[in-house]
């Protein structure tokens, strides 16, 4: 993902001049999420703070600049520190914000890594609008250790950021830290279920039995949440009773309320942010793999999370999720055996099970390279080829294998980064588009303004948004691709090339 400053200079200098750019018209932005807990409290807008005339808007020495705040800095990303140039902030926010939460891998990865990155703010930044973007995109996608450590390296002093940090602890399990950081900010007042959750979670159950009867005698928690707050408080009082009905609209801290008292709501049907408390334990195993099955979808967790749950027991039943994680188990042992006429027998069904439930490149991460490792049956080799081009040791692939037909050689070729006409006969106009991006390494004249005006990163969002989109024609791919070889984003450029040919069956 390497780039620099030079290389940018000269693909100023090759770009013709006035060229058709991609419309500045945005896709339809997510709004902020609506399930984060009320657990910060706005200071009463009657209560004077100061005697002194509002205050001139200036950033004090010393103080963070959200915008400014990331975690993987320039050596990882190779990303250049001013890749925001003169975008807009509010342009770079509802970029951020219509980014969806699944898609092409390559470009979840990519977004992923942009809204991670320790980047210079734009040149009107003045708030922290672009941070929250970037965090409520990673909320969204429920990668919420990413989202939680972003938040805490920025320090969550500010409200809606402390609101994002709280509920990423919670149910990450963290809630010791969460309160931990609620307790460290005296300025900002927590809401009366926080204010109780906290208490409670520290062992002072007086202070938080008192907090109840003030908050609900002075209306400020409802009556539907005072009465989970009680069963919260002493569990005891309430056996024998009802369960309480489902809330439509439950936050993080309701969630883990409910959860404390044995009244867990299945996380199938919430964001995905709430799939993490599925992850645990406490959870059923079921619930397990499903939750890890949706986050590895959205890049949220690691293949080696996902793998380490479905091959925890043995499944006790058949069905859809019980035959992928059976097949799984049977895969994995074969290949932790070197059992090469195993792995070849099972390859090809295990395969379509990932291939049916968008696991494919997550399974590709773990067995990719270290199928290339093993003397396959030539029955085989087809499929080891397709998972091995799918994972992050590509390139070596592409380097050692030799290919079965022509498809798989156009694929090599693409691997390799090198120039490569489409198999013979073929007519599919996506599969040229790929072509076309690897056939030279100039710029695409539609982002010419993006580039010429010092808006680089906006045009990578948008190339990316192209390639996350299911209403992308061939064009409009092959644009978004060499716009990333463009801008030296090769890996990315060719993962995302070789995932839109293997994915959805064209190279088959």
């Amino acid at each position: 993902m390497g780039t620099n400053t030079g290389r940018f200079a000269a693909i100023l200098a090759m770009l013709a001049a006035p060229a058709w750019a991609q419309g500045d018209a945005v896709p339809t932005p997510r709004p902020a999420p609506d399930w984060l807990s009320d657990s910060i409290v706005a200071r009463s807008s009657d209560i004077a703070t100061s005697a002194l005339p509002a205050p001139i808007s200036a950033m004090p020495l010393g103080a963070v600049e959200l915008d400014a705040v990331g975690l993987l800095p320039f050596s990882v990303t190779g990303l250049p520190p001013d890749l925001w140039g003169q975008s807009e902030t509010g342009t770079l926010v509802r970029l951020f914000r219509a980014v969806p939460v699944d898609g092409l891998p390559a470009m979840l990865s990519f977004t992923r890594t942009l809204a991670l990155a320790e980047l210079v703010p734009p040149a009107d930044s003045s708030a922290s609008e672009l941070f929250l973007a970037r965090l409520d995109m990673l909320l969204a996608r429920g990668a919420l250790e990413p989202a939680r450590a972003l938040a805490e390296r920025a320090g969550p002093t500010d409200p809606e950021l402390f609101r994002r940090f709280f509920d990423a602890s919670l149910l990450t399990g963290q809630a010791e830290r969460a309160c931990a950081a609620m307790r460290a900010n005296p300025d900002m007042a927590p809401a009366f279920p926080a204010r109780i959750f906290c208490l409670a979670r520290t062992g002072d159950w007086p202070a938080a039995a008192l907090s109840l009867g003030t908050g609900t005698a002075l209306g400020h928690i409802a009556e539907d949440d005072a009465d989970l707050i009680a069963r919260f408080l002493d569990p005891e009082l309430f056996e024998g009773e009802d369960p309480l009905p489902p809330d439509p609209s439950i936050t993080p801290l309701f969630y883990e309320m409910r959860a404390a008292i044995g009244e867990r709501p299945s996380s199938t049907d919430l964001p995905l942010a709430f799939a993490h408390s599925d992850l645990s334990d406490f959870a059923g195993w079921q619930s397990q793999i499903a939750a890890a099955e949706r986050l590895i979808r959205s890049g949220a967790i690691e293949p080696q999370e996902w793998l380490a749950i479905a091959t925890a027991h043995r499944p006790s039943a058949s069905g859809a999720i019980w035959d992928r994680a059976g097949a799984l188990q049977s895969f994995d042992a074969a290949m932790l055996a070197n059992d090469a006429r195993a792995v070849g027998r099972l390859l090809p069904d295990t395969v379509a099970m990932m291939d049916e439930a968008g696991l494919t490149v997550a399974f590709a991460a773990l067995y990719g390279e270290q199928l290339m490792r093993l003397p396959l049956p030539a029955s085989a080799e087809a499929a080891a080829h397709r998972i091995g081009l799918l994972s992050p040791a590509y390139e070596r692939i592409a380097l050692r294998a030799t290919p079965g037909n022509r498809t798989e050689a156009f694929l090599f070729a693409i691997a390799r980064g090198e120039a490569a006409e489409p198999p013979a006969g073929s007519r599919d106009p996506v599969t040229a588009a790929v072509a076309q991006a690897f056939a030279g390494m100039e710029p695409p004249a539609r982002y010419a303004d993006q580039i010429e005006g010092d808006r680089r990163g906006e045009a990578l969002l948008r190339a990316a948004l192209v390639l996350l989109s299911d209403a992308a024609d061939s064009d409009d791919i092959a644009d978004a691709l060499r716009l990333f070889r463009a801008l030296g984003l090769e890996d990315t450029a060719r993962r995302a090339a070789l995932q839109i040919m293997l994915l959805d069956g064209r190279a088959a």
